[in-house]
């Protein structure tokens, strides 16, 4: 089994993705816009027609994926707790390197801490209104 998360966006979930890729790296898997979709049964308004149906984006071996919501079904709330996308880093310094990265520009809730044992984690919402948790662990 596994779980991906999937985010709503107002129409910038391509501009969110190219800033997750320049932080995770990879390339995307897919990238599907509403105007490929398009169906005399399904018709897409102009305003909704570049926008992101699906975008797949593979991170170490899991997968990120979002999309636009497209104006006839309302604006997403970003302020409200929507979703956390959680990192689980391999050590303390990808783990500062990726809160960092992600944190710019957004907002933290938690800052990264480091305990005595070793393990770190930190809470925040990024400039998107995604919120994230990054978080290291010795002993797994």
């Amino acid at each position: 089994m596994t779980i991906n998360p999937w985010i709503n966006f107002n129409g910038n979930a391509e501009e969110a993705f190219t800033f997750y890729q320049s932080v995770f790296g990879g390339e995307f898997s897919k990238i599907i816009r509403f105007k490929e979709i398009a169906t005399p049964e399904f018709p897409v308004a102009e305003v909704d027609a570049r926008k992101i149906m699906k975008i797949v984006l593979p991170v170490g071996g899991n997968t990120l994926v979002g999309n636009d919501v497209p104006e006839f079904m309302g604006k997403v709330n970003e302020n409200e707790n929507r979703s956390k996308i959680q990192v689980a880093a391999n050590d303390i310094d990808e783990a500062e390197k990726i809160f960092n990265a992600l944190s710019e520009g957004g907002q933290v809730e938690l800052p990264l801490d480091v305990s005595s044992e070793g393990a770190a984690f930190g809470m925040f919402r990024d400039k998107y209104g995604i919120e994230w948790v990054v978080e290291f662990d010795p002993s797994t």
